[in-house]
């Protein structure tokens, strides 16, 4: 059974950075999405089972970096100069196959989400 738990999330200032984690009970290709209250849940980064391809969604592009260590089954995503409108709660998706996948309901096992509130 696929089990992913996030950790990592926080309230931070505007600019400053924060690292979430993806804990997961195998390798597998994973996401990250966010979705903020009222809103539609979001791609965020998408990163591949090799760890050697990765996509992002324009909006983070350059600010945010999707890694893994596999030794540990772990996923991360380094997040810097945070803004407000990242405040959003994060999940981590996972799917078995080893390409990237950039839409939700490609990811059939999800996290049960960390919150990240950054202010002004």
């Amino acid at each position: 059974q696929v089990q992913l738990v996030e950790s990592g999330g926080g309230l931070v200032q505007a600019g400053d950075s924060l690292t979430l984690a993806c804990a997961a009970s195998g390798r597998y290709t994973l996401g990250w999405f966010r979705q903020a209250p009222g809103e539609e849940r979001d791609f965020v980064a998408a990163i591949s089972w090799s760890g050697g391809s990765t996509l992002y969604a324009d909006s983070v592009k350059g600010r945010f970096t999707a890694s893994r260590d596999d030794a540990k089954n772990m996923v991360y995503l380094q997040m810097n100069s945070l803004k407000p409108e990242d405040t959003a709660v994060y999940y981590c998706a996972a799917e078995v196959g080893l390409e990237i996948r950039r839409w939700g309901y490609e990811y059939p096992y999800w996290g049960q989400g960390t919150q990240v509130t950054v202010t002004s």
